[in-house]
């Protein structure tokens, strides 16, 4: 079984109620695994050690504040250091997602900071790869997939008047759910190199 795990952040449930609809993509394809953990979970070193030893992907989530990640997430990233030295993510598949409050917001920046962590740990990004919808005047608002347009992950809205409820909306959704879909599709195909590469130390 191919295992993936989501370490994302929240504040008013819009990033738990996107990372649910990238797990339900990931679980979408048969012989992989998703796990859900909250940054806050994976401050603690069983969790970190956990993610080092049994997982191929890890995929990253956090609400754009201030066009930044979360502190709460910044914290996550920076209690990985240990892991970092000792290379233990290097080679695994990542990926991310995002969540502000307008259809910009600076969400690139969070997505870029996220890309570059992830690099800095020596994995393999995958972006979204889903061409923007919604920019054709023969279209309805919000027609189609990523129609905020970002590439390197989802970058989704959720409007401040509600919580996680109901925002982000469905577009966004889908647009989740096709880019862990895709992760996981990615991940099954690469696991026996994966494990190669751990052999070789590559």
């Amino acid at each position: 079984m191919v295992k993936i795990a989501i370490v994302y952040s929240s504040i008013d449930g819009h990033t738990t109620r996107l990372a649910k609809s990238v797990l339900e993509g990931i679980t979408s394809v048969e012989g992989v695994e998703g796990t859900l953990f909250t940054s806050e979970e994976a401050l603690r070193r069983e969790i970190l050690d956990d993610l080092s030893d049994n997982y191929t992907a890890i995929i990253f989530g956090t609400p754009t504040l201030m066009g930044s990640p979360s502190a709460k997430f910044k914290e996550f990233m920076e209690s990985s250091s240990g892991v970092y030295f000792r290379k233990l993510w290097k080679n695994k598949i990542a990926g991310a997602f995002t969540v502000g409050g307008s259809r910009s917001g600076d969400k690139l920046n969070t997505l870029t900071s996220l890309a570059l962590f992830a690099a800095q740990h020596g994995m393999v990004w995958v972006p979204l790869a889903i061409s923007p919808g919604w920019n054709m005047s023969t279209q309805k608002e919000h027609e189609g997939l990523n129609t905020s347009g970002f590439f390197l992950g989802v970058g989704a809205q959720a409007n401040v008047d509600q919580d996680g409820t109901t925002a982000p909306a469905e577009w966004d959704l889908k647009t989740g759910y096709a880019h862990g879909k895709r992760l996981a599709q990615i991940a099954k195909t690469y696991e026996p190199a994966y494990e190669s590469l751990k052999e070789q130390d590559i």
